[in-house]
């Protein structure tokens, strides 16, 4: 039989539900100070999960205080479904789902930082049951394992496991050489930034409600908002979406390189070459998108004319919606499928795309890409010289061949895992279009798809097998294959 530490498995599922009882706890507190009458079922859900996770940590109190690699990928795969399946119960004891296919999806869209949500009325419900969407997101967003690690320390217990099998992939540079001081560091950013951009929202001219649920959404490039029209609702006040923007592009970047902000480390930031490359495809892309929108309502009134409003406009769409799907926040202030069908395929194409790694995106990751491009161009050197030794270089350091074959591995999984999605949508007779940009998006944890699914709809339209299939895919995409696709090996459960 294998040889697996279950007793400390059970025992950091309990440590996970607390955390997500307690966070219940301030939702309806949320809810009992704007008196929206669910108070009561909110505090009933919450009670029920810290009762749940209590029994988990009794269990499991007798463990082993040793995390293995197994015991790592179970904790968090695990973790995340059953916070997933917790997070369901305020929905359905305030009845804002009635069944548990749509609040499944809509919580694991939460912790996954998706965005997708399956509500079609979204300010009809009420505030506390925001907040939570809100909170979903915010604690998904830099990684309950992450936080879950920070207090380990004080349970006995090592961490370094459980955030590797959390954030794999290249450029998870340490801040310090103890994983729990670096976890920590990191929920400081996090913080800051969370409290930083809701203060410039009310400053702004949001409510304060509005303004902490957008802060929670941006930080952790989740995309929930509490407008139907998501941020196209303040259209008429470029300041929120300028705000907005900025805090997207920071919650896409390493956050090590906010760290290296805040210790005066700039020379870093600038040599930093994933940063480059990453601000230069916002750019690159944001320019072009601003040339065909401006083309296109030119060409629509027979003008040959642009007034400074009207490049305004067309570019802050532009960088609002590159940067949003880049950074897969999935925020929208325009339905860009709507622009023309060349951009329709462009930012088809941005939905691949993804953050810089060690950010709170999801995607394939720009550091990927690089090293990606970097290899393939080495191939034609290493035909003219086949002798010579010759590998990629990031950041003036060699890449290993370890890295370049996971990366290659990665990639190779990730578009056979895209195209095994589209396939599942289009077995339930969804047309082509919508199967194919539902899998992209999942996967890549954007929200926004094509088709019947674009910007301005919602997945509520999904068959409960869909919304089930969407699910297993935003937390294949959000755990970056690896984590989960490892456990459903046979060697995984095989004694060594």
């Amino acid at each position: 039989m294998l040889n697996l530490n279950y007793k400390i498995v059970v025992f950091l599922m309990g440590v996970l539900l607390l955390f997500n009882g307690g966070l219940m706890l301030l939702s309806a507190l949320v809810s009992y100070s704007y008196q929206d009458g669910v108070a009561f079922e909110i505090t009933l859900a919450a009670f029920l999960v810290l009762s749940i996770g209590a029994l988990f940590m009794l269990f499991g109190r007798q463990h082993e205080k040793q995390i293995q690699k197994r015991e790592g990928y179970l904790i968090v795969s695990l973790g995340w479904i059953l916070m997933a399946v917790s997070g369901t119960i305020p929905y359905l004891l305030t009845g804002t789902f009635s069944d548990f296919a749509s609040s499944f999806f809509e919580a694991m869209s939460g912790y996954t930082t998706t965005g997708a949500t399956v509500l079609n009325d979204i300010e009809a419900v009420p505030k506390g049951v925001l907040f939570w969407r809100s909170t979903t997101h915010w604690i998904g967003g830099m990684g309950i394992i992450v936080l879950a690690i920070a207090i380990l320390p004080f349970l006995g217990i090592g961490g370094i496991q459980l955030f590797t099998a959390e954030a794999p992939g290249p450029g998870g540079d340490k801040l310090h050489p103890r994983i729990t001081d670096t976890a920590k560091r990191l929920w400081l950013i996090y913080v800051v930034y969370t409290f930083l951009e809701t203060l410039l929202l009310w400053l702004a001219g949001m409510s304060l409600f509005d303004a902490v649920n957008h802060a929670m959404s941006t930080v952790s490039t989740g995309g929930f908002s509490t407008k139907n029209s998501s941020i196209a609702f303040w259209n008429d006040q470029p300041l929120i979406q300028y705000i907005i923007s900025f805090f997207m592009l920071l919650a896409g970047t390493n956050f090590v390189l906010s760290y290296f902000i805040f210790t005066k480390k700039f020379q870093k930031i600038i040599a930093d070459e994933e940063f480059k490359v990453y601000l230069s495809f916002i750019l690159v892309f944001t320019l072009l998108a601003t040339a065909v929108i401006l083309n296109q309502e030119n060409t629509a009134v027979l003008e040959n004319s642009f007034s400074w409003p009207q490049i305004e406009t067309s570019f802050r769409a532009a960088l609002f919606q590159v940067i949003a799907v880049i950074t897969t926040t999935g925020f929208v202030s325009a339905d860009f499928t709507q622009w023309t069908p060349f951009l329709s395929v462009v930012f088809f194409g941005l939905m691949f795309m993804g953050g810089s790694s060690g950010s709170t995106s999801g995607g394939i990751k720009v550091v990927r890409h690089m090293l990606m491009i970097k290899s393939g161009f080495l191939e034609f050197k290493r035909a003219l010289h086949p002798n010579a030794i010759i590998q990629a270089r990031y950041n003036n350091k060699t890449v290993s061949d370890s890295i370049a074959y996971n990366i290659l591995g990665f990639f190779i999984l990730y578009m056979l895992s895209f195209i095994i999605g589209a396939v599942g949508f289009g077995s339930l007779g969804i047309n082509f279009e919508s199967a194919v940009g539902l899998s992209a998006s999942t996967l890549g944890n954007v929200g926004p798809a094509l088709g019947d699914f674009g910007p301005s709809s919602t997945y509520a339209a999904l068959p409960h097998p869909g919304k089930l299939w969407a699910s297993f895919l935003m937390l294949l995409g959000r755990l970056e294959l690896f984590t989960v696709l490892i456990i459903l090996t046979p060697f995984f459960w095989r004694k060594t």
